[in-house]
């Protein structure tokens, strides 16, 4: 009943010396994929999470759920997650503060009347709100939730869910037009699908890491079901980037067929390395990228890689977040600034509410990235990490260092100086300009004059060459 109605059309790439190429489902032939100019270059994403648990919007505040494993035992990272997306999870966990919240505040209502009441309100949404600030970000790409691990579709899907049915799908093309928002704003799009978890087939309850594979479904019928589903995906919507999450059944050789087929169609699409997290690492499975979160260090030394995390502590929208609990616009063009200098993209995620409403404060972190970039964009897009990576300033400002596309080298200063005149010890030879002014400026060796003190802009630029 989950077989696929349409069958992938197979393109093929042809490599540099004009050989025919055709990708096959296996690890040799999948890591001969080389991951695309426009996502190395791309740097800045940005990750939708819409989803039916922002209709309670509840999650406890506080540090990442990697954070608390570390520090206080994962039961206690699973059940005090700041993940209001993983509400349905967090409530069958007894005792949790969702659990007790659900019962106070929602009478311990069926999680159907979430998914009621998210299916309703989304009808109102007018993507173009959407569209607008993914065009003022400066962002490159989008990648959107399409199922989260509640199993709620947000497309009118030709393979619904076997319990519920349409009732647990959205019959307006969220997906659509999501996709027709961002590449009308000049972006490119990806879909996330949630392909180890799925709370409808098993799994609720999970408060271990253990627990969390072993929910993973592994059976033929939920394979055939998540296939059918990414490549309605993958022929509706023709995205740049799959972005699953939770591993796969049967892990990476059941995505292995999955994967061909998607790269015969675009060759120019990546793959993370969620299908098989661990085989990745091993060196066993094959991703184009590694997806670290709530972290800034790279998954791997030889693997391109993408951080992602909220712009608060939940990826869905939780509704007691606000400006104390979000990242600060000076700490997240910091860390966008050092993820990029160490050869690194960041997706930035957005929780929308339950008609699509983009909180203030997020947008307006959104729209900070976008006019730093506009002025600063040259040593962002199409840059690569510098040989010498790290400087500083004579008063131990951090200035990071890349290559941009344009062959010069750029110094962004994070932080403010205390004057007009700035010294880097190892500065690099040549004349250097100010990004977002014309005139060169004076320099004597290492040091350099700037027109005035800056402002309290979080990181500007010197462009060497």
């Amino acid at each position: 009943p989950y077989r696929s109605s349409v069958f992938l059309s197979v393109s093929r790439t042809i490599d540099i010396g004009g050989n025919m190429t055709k990708y096959e489902p296996t690890f040799a032939s999948l890591s001969q994929h080389e991951v695309p100019e426009w996502f190395q270059d791309a740097k800045f994403g940005i990750f939708s999470h819409w989803t039916v648990g922002s209709v309670p919007a509840f999650a406890p505040l506080g540090k990442d759920p990697f954070t608390l494993a570390r520090e206080e035992g994962e039961e206690m990272a699973f059940s005090h997650t700041p993940y209001a997306e993983w509400y349905q999870n967090s409530i069958n966990i007894p005792g949790s503060p969702a659990a007790l919240y659900h019962e106070k505040v929602w009478g311990n209502c069926d999680y159907s009347t979430f998914v009621n009441i998210f299916l309703e309100a989304a009808k109102g949404w007018d993507s173009k709100r959407w569209e607008q600030l993914l065009a003022a970000s400066g962002a490159k790409y989008c990648v959107m939730v399409t199922k989260h691990h509640d199993g709620v579709l947000m497309w009118p899907s030709e393979t619904p869910n076997p319990t519920h049915g349409e009732k647990w799908s959205s019959q307006r093309d969220l997906v659509q037009e999501c996709a027709d928002a961002a590449r009308n704003a000049g972006l490119r799009f990806g879909v996330y699908y949630s392909g180890g978890i799925d709370w409808t087939f098993q799994g609720l309850g999970i408060k271990s890491w253990a627990t969390l594979y072993g929910a993973i479904p592994q059976d033929d019928t939920y394979h055939a079901y998540a296939e059918a589903h990414w490549h309605e995906l993958i022929r509706k919507y023709n995205p740049d980037v799959l972005w699953n999450d939770i591993g796969y059944p049967r892990f990476g050789e059941g995505a292995a067929q999955l994967m061909a087929d998607f790269y015969n169609s675009n060759p120019e699409g990546v793959v993370n390395d969620r299908f098989d997290f661990i085989g990745v690492m091993q060196g066993t499975s094959h991703a184009d990228f590694g997806t670290p979160e709530y972290t800034t260090k790279a998954a791997g030394p030889k693997k391109m890689y993408e951080v992602t995390r909220g712009i608060g502590t939940s990826f869905g929208y939780t509704q007691d977040e606000d400006d104390s609990t979000y990242l600060s616009i000076p700490a997240l063009i910091t860390m966008f600034v050092n993820i990029v200098a160490d050869g690194g993209n960041l997706l930035l995620n957005y929780g929308a509410m339950p008609g699509g409403e983009i909180p203030w404060a997020q947008q307006l972190r959104l729209l900070a990235m976008g006019q730093w970039l506009s002025v600063n964009g040259d040593a962002i897009y199409g840059s690569r990490p510098h040989k010498v990576s790290t400087l500083s300033t004579d008063e131990g400002l951090v200035v990071r260092l890349t290559k941009g596309a344009d062959g010069a080298t750029y110094a962004m200063v994070i932080g403010r100086p205390s004057t007009a005149k700035i010294t880097i010890d190892g500065l690099p030879e040549g004349d250097v300009k100010l990004l977002g002014h014309h005139a060169q400026l004076k320099r004597e060796g290492n040091s350099v004059t700037l027109p005035n003190r800056p402002d309290d802009t979080p990181v500007y630029t010197l462009r060497i060459r």
